[in-house]
């Protein structure tokens, strides 16, 4: 049975109720929470950007059963591999087992706020294989040194590890980040239904392993709302990852989403609260071999009636998909 998931979007609410949210999510019966991890929105009306990891550290202490997982964490430019290890190895403690975590290439949006400017395609995925390894080696245990193309790091070792480490996903978007994930990763992320992905994740030596992928979704019993609400917060998803990992910040989304319009975005997001909809928009993510499917509630203050609605009415038809 394809797992579904709650996704905590630190986008669009503050960290009070993102704590709140996934709290009601796992007395839904919600299967596995994922958590985004940005410095800025991707557009100013959603209004939020909290730092996630201090609410992963609130959401292990108030939930008990749920998974937690970054999706995902850039751990080559705004952190350095070896601190991604360090807070990775403790939420693992604090949630008793319960983290995984996702692993990414980064956006642009984020990881400027260092400076340094921004790499290429190419360069930002041997940054995240270096950096896959780096964290890999400190879960292990013991000091690590390590002088590599990208990284340095000097006498390092994690003092509160835990008996079991992390699961490390690592999301992909075309070839070479399948064949990465394939061999480093234990399990595949990604935003897009496509099965060439996950063949591509498979036949590098992924096959059998978990693959999450994620989907907004736009519940309200007023569509015309629902489609509105969509289009002011979401419609820069409709971008594709080539322009979203490259844009510096929310006004740049503005700018490329100017002639996208409200239909185009419901084209895109599942609107209203027709359950058929909903359904037909999972399914592809099924067809294509993913185990998991996180869902995104577009709109901070919609999480509640959302949660609501999942538990009487959209989990109950999505397990039975």
């Amino acid at each position: 049975m394809v797992q579904i998931g709650y996704t905590m979007m630190t986008e669009q609410a503050g960290p009070r109720d993102l704590v709140e949210h996934v709290v009601e999510a796992e007395r839904a019966g919600f299967d596995f929470s994922v958590t985004s991890d940005h410095y800025f929105p991707w557009l100013e009306s959603q209004g939020h950007a909290p730092y996630a990891w201090s609410v992963l550290g609130a959401a292990a202490q108030a939930t008990a059963r749920i998974p937690l997982m970054t999706y995902v964490t850039c751990p080559t430019t705004r952190y350095h591999p070896a601190v991604v290890a360090q807070k990775a190895a403790t939420l693992q403690l604090l949630s008793e087992g319960r983290f995984r975590l996702g692993l990414g290439s980064g956006e642009n949006l984020n990881e400027h706020v260092v400076g340094g400017g921004w790499p290429s395609p190419q360069i930002r995925l041997e940054m995240l294989e270096e950096a896959v390894e780096i964290i890999r080696e400190l879960f292990g245990g013991g000091d690590v040194h390590h002088r590599g193309t990208h990284f340095e790091v000097a006498n390092a070792r994690l003092w509160d590890l835990p008996d079991e480490p992390p699961p490390i996903g690592v999301a992909v978007s075309g070839q070479r980040s399948c064949s990465l994930a394939g061999r480093l990763a234990d399990l595949v992320i990604a935003t897009e239904p496509e099965p060439e992905l996950i063949e591509a994740f498979d036949r590098s030596g992924g096959r059998g392993k978990p693959r999450v992928g994620q989907l907004p979704v736009c519940y309200d019993p007023d569509r015309e709302a629902a489609v509105a609400r969509a289009h002011e917060q979401f419609r820069w998803a409709l971008g594709g990852w080539p322009v979203n990992a490259e844009l510096p910040g929310p006004s740049g989304f503005e700018g490329a989403t100017r002639y996208v319009t409200p239909e185009d975005t419901a084209g895109a997001i599942p609107c209203g609260d027709d359950i058929d909809t909903f359904m037909e928009a999972v399914r592809p993510y099924v067809e294509a071999g993913f185990t998991e499917i996180a869902l995104v509630q577009v709109g901070g203050d919609q999480q509640l009636p959302f949660i609501a609605w999942a538990e009487k009415t959209l989990l109950p038809a999505l397990r039975e998909l």
